[in-house]
C-alpha cells in the first residue's frame, strides 16, 4: 500500500487533545443558536478566516471566545462525541483528552456540568465505538495559584473520572514554579501529572516541569533541542513528549513543517508522539498530522508506526491494555 493509505489505516493513540479545541465552526454556530448566544462572526467562513494566528496568545484569544457557546451538559457531550467520531474515522483506538474547567467555571458553568458531559460521551465511545479514553484536567497558567487550588478541590469528587492534571494556556511569563504547590497536592491526591513546556517557552520550563511538577509526560517539549544534555536525558529516561505538528507550524513555533524537529527527535531515541492539540483551529486531526509529517519529511512506515508504539508506552492505561493495543498494532504492521 502507498504511505497515505498506510497512515490512514495505522492504529493511533492520541495523548494531547484539548476537547474545547475540537469545537468546529459549524458546531460553534449550532450551539450558539441552541443556547441563544451571540457570536462575533456571521458565518463559518468568517470563523475559519479568523483562524490565522501569529502566536499562542492570538490563538487563545479566539479559543476562549469560542468556548462561550458551551453551557449545558449536553453541549459538552455533543462536543466530545463529535471528536470521538473523528477518532473512529482516523483509527484512533485510545485517546487521553484535556479539558479546561476554569474556562467554564470562570463564566459561571458548574464543574460537574463540564465533567459529566465529557465523561458520558467517552463512556458511550468505549461502548459503541470501542475507543478507550482517559480524562486529564488542566490548570490555566495565566490564572493564579488560588484559582488552581479551587479547581483541584472541585475535581476531588470526580477522581473516578479524572486520571491526571495538566498545565496549559500562555506559557510565556507563567513558569512551572508558579504551580509547584498545586501539583504537589495533586500528586498527594493520587493524580498523575503532565504539563505544557518548551513550546513557546524556554528549555528551563521543561527542566522545571520535570523537577518541580514531577510530571509523567511533557506536552510539546520541542524546545528540548536547544539543550543537547536535556535531549540525552529525555532519551535515556524515555520521558514522553506529546508533540503537535500542525499546531506548531500554525502557531509559528516552526516556520514550516519541513523545519519541524519531530523526526529528528525520534531518531535520537526520544519517546515522541504525534497529536492534534486543537484540531478545529489548527487544520487537522490525527491522520492529518501524520500526513503532514510524512509529506514534508523522508520518514519510513516503521518510523510512523513507532509514533504509535511510543504513544502506547506513554499512555496512562494498564499494562494489560497496553499489551492489547500493541498486539493490534503488530497485526497491522505484520
Amino acid at each position: 500500500m502507498n504511505q497515505t493509505t498506510y497512515i490512514q489505516q495505522l492504529p493511533k493513540v492520541e495523548l494531547h487533545l484539548h476537547i474545547e479545541g475540537s469545537l468546529e465552526p459549524e458546531m460553534m454556530f449550532a450551539l450558539a443558536r441552541r443556547n441563544k448566544i451571540s457570536l462575533p462572526f456571521t458565518s463559518t467562513e468568517e470563523v475559519k478566516s479568523a483562524y490565522e494566528f501569529n502566536d499562542l496568545q492570538s490563538f487563545l484569544d479566539i479559543y476562549y471566545q469560542g468556548a462561550n457557546v458551551l453551557t449545558h451538559e449536553i453541549d459538552f457531550y455533543d462536543l466530545t462525541w463529535a471528536y470521538l467520531l473523528r477518532c473512529q474515522q482516523d483509527n484512533v483506538l485510545h485517546t487521553e483528552i484535556f479539558f479546561d474547567p476554569q474556562t467554564h467555571t470562570e463564566r459561571g458553568i458548574a464543574f460537574d456540568t463540564v465533567i459529566n458531559g465529557i465523561h458520558k460521551a467517552l463512556e458511550d465511545g468505549r461502548e459503541k465505538l470501542g475507543i478507550t479514553s482517559c480524562i486529564i484536567m488542566c490548570f490555566l497558567r495565566h490564572l493564579d495559584e488560588e484559582s488552581a487550588f479551587l479547581t483541584l478541590e472541585q475535581a476531588l469528587p470526580h477522581k473516578d473520572k479524572i486520571i491526571g492534571v495538566g498545565l496549559d494556556s500562555s506559557e510565556l511569563g507563567h513558569p512551572p514554579e508558579k504551580f509547584a504547590r498545586v501539583f504537589t497536592k495533586a500528586h498527594q491526591e493520587g493524580f498523575l501529572a503532565v504539563a505544557h513546556a518548551g513550546e513557546e517557552g524556554p528549555v528551563s520550563n521543561i527542566y522545571d516541569s520535570l523537577e518541580l511538577l514531577k510530571v509523567h509526560r511533557i506536552d510539546h517539549g520541542v524546545r528540548c533541542a536547544d539543550d543537547s544534555s536535556l535531549v540525552a536525558q529525555l532519551a535515556q529516561s524515555r520521558m514522553p513528549l506529546t508533540v503537535c505538528p500542525l499546531s506548531n507550524t500554525k502557531l509559528k513555533v516552526f516556520a514550516q513543517m519541513r523545519d519541524h524537529n519531530l523526526v529528528e527527535l525520534l531518531r535520537q531515541g526520544l519517546c515522541v508522539t504525534i497529536n492534534s492539540d486543537d484540531p478545529a483551529y489548527f487544520g487537522g486531526y490525527m491522520t492529518d498530522n501524520f500526513l503532514a509529517i510524512a509529506q514534508s519529511h523522508d520518514v519510513t512506515n516503521e518510523e510512523l508506526a513507532q509514533f504509535t508504539r511510543n504513544a502506547i508506552e506513554a499512555s496512562f492505561i494498564s499494562e494489560e491494555e497496553k499489551t492489547q493495543l500493541m498486539e493490534k498494532l503488530n497485526v497491522f504492521t505484520g
